[in-house]
């Protein structure tokens, strides 16, 4: 397993820059569209497909009763409960939660094959305590916080694992059905980075749910770093101390040093690179000289080489804006530190790979045309790895992730569950 994926990553490294976007046209191998059409005709599986239908309420129940349980970024405890929860009576195996807070089902496979395939959707949503998710009907409309990214993918995760309780159906690799943590935001992927980095858990192949419309497959991850920077001084009354070095007044020169020349190489001629000041803050009133300053800094690149440049472009700006400002005739000086808060890894699968060409063709399958791409997501790490992964849609329609609008229509929602589990038995290899 080990010299397997060495050899695959030996095969990512070289390929970082030819997707971008939604803009790679796949070919689907024969052996894999021939494989996916007998999986799909197999009594068993339209057995499972048709359950799938029929119990569509109970998707959007469990979708509802999760979305109403507030996970906001290092607070998926009480979520990861009740999924686990749900996990059981859905028929798993095992359940567990590992010191991350990542939540496990196991479903054990036939035979003696070594290798988890992984089935996952994350936990987390952006929204801070307090924010209301009560879920609300507009219509056929499912309106809340997070109803869709990622509470969505949660219940397609649970639904498969219990139609494949109900209809008998067995695979030879063992499945890890996971509610995983930290996917937005400063979570940085820390659910995904215990489980490969640090469980000891062998994962043969990873398949996300945490995306739109089906049809659109992600096989690779686009590369983040992420810092706070943090400039502080003496503080003081804005008149009786007037003169004093100010924090505020210093990183006005760091953003607008850091965005002019980070600016200037993104519109080069290189591949897609972005930089983005987030968040500023600090001061405790209009009156005083604040003690303290800080923003935060996202930047993002298909080429890591262009992810490092940006990155030095920040700290060689910040530190010349600091030394230009300290020199300026103010009385005393700031001082600054950069504090890493965020580091996606990048990466790119070859789309020959078997878990790929079996989600091309099962999407095929379904009538739609898929469509390779880049995102930032779960599967950025084992990508990183060489693991075999992808991350594909959640289905139906929805709008407004990350807001407080947020909404889901279940329209054809069970399309891409019978997707999500065609792709997982296919993966895992369905015993017939």
């Amino acid at each position: 397993m080990h010299m397997l994926r060495t050899l695959i990553l030996l095969m990512v490294l070289p390929i970082f820059l030819p997707c971008s976007g939604w803009s790679q046209e796949p070919v689907m191998a024969p052996e894999y569209i021939k494989e996916i059409n007998t999986l799909k005709a197999n009594g068993q599986v339209k057995l499972a497909f048709d359950r799938i239908e029929k119990e569509d309420a109970e998707t959007v129940r469990d979708m509802i009763h999760l979305t109403e349980i507030l996970a906001p970024p290092f607070g998926e405890g009480p979520k990861g409960q009740a999924f686990a929860e749900l996990l059981r009576q859905a028929g798993a195996d095992s359940v567990w939660t590992d010191p991350e807070g990542n939540v496990f089902g196991l479903r054990k496979g036939t035979a003696t094959e070594t290798g988890y395939v992984g089935l996952d959707a994350h936990l987390d949503v952006v929204f801070p305590e307090g924010t209301d998710v009560k879920v609300r009907y507009v219509g056929d409309t499912l309106k809340a916080p997070g109803i869709g990214d990622d509470t969505r993918g949660l219940a397609m995760v649970i639904r498969i694992l219990n139609v494949m309780k109900e209809t008998g159906i067995r695979t030879r690799k063992d499945l890890l059905f996971v509610g995983s943590v930290g996917e937005e935001g400063l979570g940085d992927l820390r659910g995904m980075k215990y489980i490969f980095n640090q469980s000891g858990l062998n994962i043969d192949s990873w398949i996300a749910i945490d995306g739109g419309e089906i049809g659109r497959i992600s096989n690779a991850g686009l590369g983040s770093k992420r810092y706070k920077v943090i400039i502080r001084g003496p503080g003081g009354h804005s008149w009786g101390a007037f003169g004093l070095a100010n924090p505020h007044h210093a990183l006005g020169k760091v953003i607008d040093q850091f965005s002019t020349a980070a600016w200037d190489f993104t519109s080069g001629d290189i591949s897609k690179t972005s930089f983005n000041v987030g968040r500023i803050g600090g001061g405790t009133s209009v009156n005083s000289i604040p003690f303290e300053s800080w923003m935060e800094v996202d930047m993002r690149a298909l080429d890591p080489e262009n992810l490092a440049e940006v990155e030095k472009i920040l700290k060689t700006t910040v530190q010349q804006a600091i030394d230009e400002y300290n020199a300026s005739g103010v009385k005393g000086k700031v001082e600054y530190e950069l504090e890493p808060i965020g580091d996606r890894p990048s990466g790119e699968l070859p789309s020959s790979l078997p878990l790929i060409q079996r989600t091309m063709a099962a999407t095929a399958s379904f009538g739609e045309t898929p469509v390779l791409g880049r995102g930032s997501t779960n599967i950025n790490i084992p990508v990183s790895l060489g693991i075999p992964s992808v991350c594909i849609g959640r289905g139906g329609k929805g709008g407004g992730a990350h807001s407080l609008h947020e909404w889901y229509l279940n329209e054809d929602g069970a399309k891409a569950i019978q997707l999500a589990l065609l792709i997982a038995l296919a993966q895992a290899g369905f015993e017939n």
